[in-house]
């Protein structure tokens, strides 16, 4: 096992000589050449940006994702979305959801933060050039004039490249925004024949909506 040193080249070594909990390379930079080679090999940065100037690589060999016709919606989510109270929109506001994500719970004043400037300046590029993705989730306000303005109050952002999106982060500020964005970009990839949705790394949360194990090899067979 081992942990290569990147340069300015733009590589990425065999995932398989990484570490265990999937950390392969260190080094190299935020481009968006770099980080869509990464992506295209299953590759992802993840680092606390107080301990580190540099990125960390991670490409874990088993792989946690979910399948579009695999979301698992529950009954109290089934009874939010018909109730209609919240307004699900997509690339709308990709700044707004990024900027949650990294301080929603004050998240960036935590020891080993890694959603931090450099990476925000880096998926914002990768979204305007149409690499990035984001899903909002908005709450009317009880206006009752035709003016009624929306708070941005969940969503989620990632990587839209090949037949896959590639999940980063998530947010919310009232109960089940987050989930009501997974819902709807899991039935919105199932629509265009999305292969998975890529978790990076498993949590109960996104188990309890239908996340599972693959493999390595099935993930990138898939994502090609």
């Amino acid at each position: 096992m081992a942990i290569y040193q990147l340069d300015e080249n733009i590589w990425f070594p065999d995932p398989h000589l990484g570490e265990e909990d999937g950390l392969v390379a260190v080094g190299g930079d935020l481009s968006v050449n770099r980080l869509l080679l990464a992506y295209c090999n299953g590759f992802f940065p993840w680092f606390s940006y107080q301990e580190s100037d540099e990125p960390y690589w991670y490409c874990p060999l088993d792989r946690f994702v979910i399948f579009p016709k695999e979301i698992h919606v529950s009954h109290s989510m089934k009874q939010l979305m018909r109730h209609g109270k919240y307004i699900v929109t997509f690339n709308k506001d990709f700044e707004g959801v990024i900027r949650g994500c990294s301080t929603v719970d004050g998240r960036n004043n935590e020891f080993g933060a890694w959603l931090g400037s450099d990476m925000m300046k880096a998926y914002t590029e990768l979204h305007r050039l149409g690499y990035a993705a984001s899903v909002e989730v908005w709450e009317p306000d009880d206006a009752t004039s035709e003016e009624q303005s929306l708070k941005l109050v969940g969503g989620l952002y990632g990587v839209a490249i090949r037949n896959a999106f590639f999940g980063e982060s998530m947010f919310s500020l009232v109960p089940s925004a987050s989930k009501l964005a997974l819902i709807h970009l899991a039935r919105a990839l199932d629509k265009i024949g999305g292969a998975f949705i890529d978790c990076q790394f498993e949590t109960a949360h996104l188990k309890s909506m239908g996340g599972r194990h693959i493999s390595y090899e099935e993930y990138m067979r898939l994502l090609k």
